[in-house]
């Protein structure tokens, strides 16, 4: 891939994001009434005025601009107020386009930081040996973004804000139709709980976080105040109160902040700073990592880092994330502890981590290597070709064999990106889960071995090409620099010995043999369920089940993979 092709790749020369030139056919009478009935509905229960997309469009790797003017539960906005337990709402009830994307009703649970035997195939080792010695130093982090809790508003999961306002495409009085709502999924619901349940669920995150090997979360400063501020302040003290050793590393992000002054962010800065949570080195240094840090000069960052030590007395590691790592890295050189970027979102390409991390490293810098899953974006009209877990697999693997310093997961929570690792609505634990095994690669410098049979099932639940029937007018296309799209279900084998796995893709029986280790096997997608059985002597063992169907017609389209795996219910 060409120089011009791997930066058109990472945002700063991406193309406008391409839109659908002409408006799409509206729904037949009857589902316009009924639709509107129910709307009429939900607006009278909840108002809603929540903005947080100011605009679409946006080039690659840019964040959007979100506004603490208007939050749901907020009684400036009309939105029913936010409670302490079920949502006094829940007999407005949804509409028909609530759940056109979910194709079942939310399910909720808790999670207490302990895996369930046998979700993994392999044991994860224990949390002093994951932090200790040269282990201790390789940190993974995921990227948190706070506009996307576990919970918007403490309401039952069939009726709260993700429901009938994101997952809608009528939600937020409809602002949301033209791209087919504004997510495709949502986190693992939870039961509503009394109390501080803002607290007590970001306290579940970083115990999920936690179990699953991660050092700490890179916390998306989107702004200085209003309630993305009021949660960043209290994720530092989740954090805090689950385990003193997990850190937060503060990213102020220059897309979407609003102030132009050092003082004013070195100030934030040192606000959050105050907390044990903030990140730091063993010599006492804050790490700032600013999100898109080509945006303001190196003049104005060492202003930022000269407030923070004379008004603050805060000495600062400084490790700036480019989204054109290339055309930026030498100048920020003189000012920085080490260097990361946003990167790619497809399979394709990641081969130019190697050069960044040897580039990195030659200028006496640490680098930490964005890691992902996926990227879809409705609201822009863009997503990349994944590949099942392709791009999982490569970020990773380039992490590993690149020797780069520390990780970040790109994100844990980023809805309306697709690009979530936390555990969600359409993919349970699964990238999570597999994130684990190659976190321990990268932490120990051993593969860990394999003591049960696991499976991973991954596959999107409608065509690449499909065209929605609902009043979708925007629709994503193949970002450029992308794999080309592809349907296919992946069956991902973690096996302690070789063995049979027999598939089924809608009616489509099949087997095919599978050797001890990983192994990934493509099958072309077709309509109705998948699944696949581990069979070895006579016998059967783990089983998989993608819980949603392929479907040939769809009213929304929905581009990102569905994951399930044997290792849990």
């Amino acid at each position: 891939m060409s120089t011009d092709q791997r930066r058109a790749g990472r945002g700063a020369r991406r193309a406008s994001h391409r839109r659908r030139p002409v408006f799409r056919g509206r729904r037949p009478l009857l589902a316009i009434l009924l639709s509107a009935f129910f709307l009429v509905g939900v607006c009278a229960a909840t108002g809603i005025a929540w903005d947080p997309l100011r605009g679409a469009g946006r080039p690659y790797a840019s964040r959007p601009v979100f506004d603490d003017a208007l939050v749901p539960g907020d009684p400036r906005n009309g939105d029913a107020p936010a409670t302490t337990g079920p949502s006094a709402s829940s007999s407005a009830g949804a509409s028909p386009g609530a759940t056109a994307s979910a194709k079942r009703t939310p399910q909720s649970g808790t999670d207490s930081g302990v895996r369930p035997a046998g979700a993994l195939p392999f044991d994860l080792p224990q949390q002093s040996a994951l932090r200790s010695g040269a282990a201790g130093k390789k940190l993974v982090f995921a990227h948190y973004f706070t506009p996307y809790p576990l919970s918007l508003d403490n309401a039952k999961a069939d009726s709260d804000y993700y429901t009938r306002n994101y997952l809608n495409p009528e939600g937020e009085n409809g602002k949301h139709e033209r791209y087919g709502g504004l997510l495709r999924d949502r986190p693992l619901p939870v039961e509503p709980k009394s109390g501080n349940w803002e607290l007590a669920n970001l306290q579940q995150e970083v115990r999920t976080a936690r179990a699953a090997g991660i050092d700490g979360f890179t916390l998306d400063m989107l702004s200085l105040s209003g309630k993305n501020w009021e949660r960043s302040k209290l994720l530092m003290e989740a954090a805090r109160s689950v385990d003193p050793a997990f850190k937060v590393m503060l990213m102020p992000d220059m897309t979407s902040l609003g102030t132009g002054d050092p003082r004013v962010l070195a100030r934030a800065l040192a606000d959050l700073a105050a907390a044990p949570a903030a990140h730091r080195l063993s010599d006492g240094r804050l790490v700032v990592s600013p999100f898109k840090a080509e945006a303001k000069s190196v003049a104005w960052w060492t202003q930022v880092m000269d407030v923070l030590k004379s008004e603050h007395g805060i000495r600062t590691a400084f490790v700036p994330l480019f989204l054109d790592f290339g055309a930026h890295s030498g100048e920020f050189a003189p000012i920085s502890y080490g260097y990361s970027e946003w990167g790619s979102r497809s399979y394709v390409g990641q081969e130019s981590s190697t050069r960044d991390v040897r580039r990195a490293h030659d200028a006496g810098k640490i680098w930490m290597q964005p890691v992902s899953v996926q990227d879809a974006r409705p609201n822009q009209g863009i997503y990349d070709e994944a590949g099942n877990t392709a791009t999982l697999r490569a970020t990773w693997t380039r992490a590993i064999d690149d020797g780069a310093d520390w990780v970040q997961l790109t994100t844990w929570n980023d809805y309306s990106e697709g690009s979530q690792f936390a555990p969600s609505q359409h993919n349970g634990y699964s990238y999570l889960d597999l994130s684990s095994y190659y976190l321990t690669k990268f932490k120990t410098g051993s593969w860990p071995k394999i003591v049960r049979d696991t499976l991973y099932l991954t596959a999107r639940t409608q065509f690449a090409s499909a065209d929605p029937s609902g009043s979708q007018s925007l629709v994503m296309s193949l970002r450029k620099g992308s794999a080309a799209a592809r349907d296919k279900v992946e069956v991902l084998s973690f096996l302690s010995a070789p063995a049979s796995i027999r598939t089924a893709v809608g009616t489509a029986a099949d087997a095919h043999d599978a050797p001890a280790g990983v192994h990934s096997e493509l099958l072309p997608l077709k309509t109705g369920r998948s699944s696949a059985t581990v069979a070895r002597g006579g016998s059967t063992g783990a089983r998989v089940e993608l819980g949603y169907p392929v479907d040939r017609a769809v009213e929304v389209q929905d581009l990102q993979y569905y994951a399930a795996t044997s290792g849990r219910r």
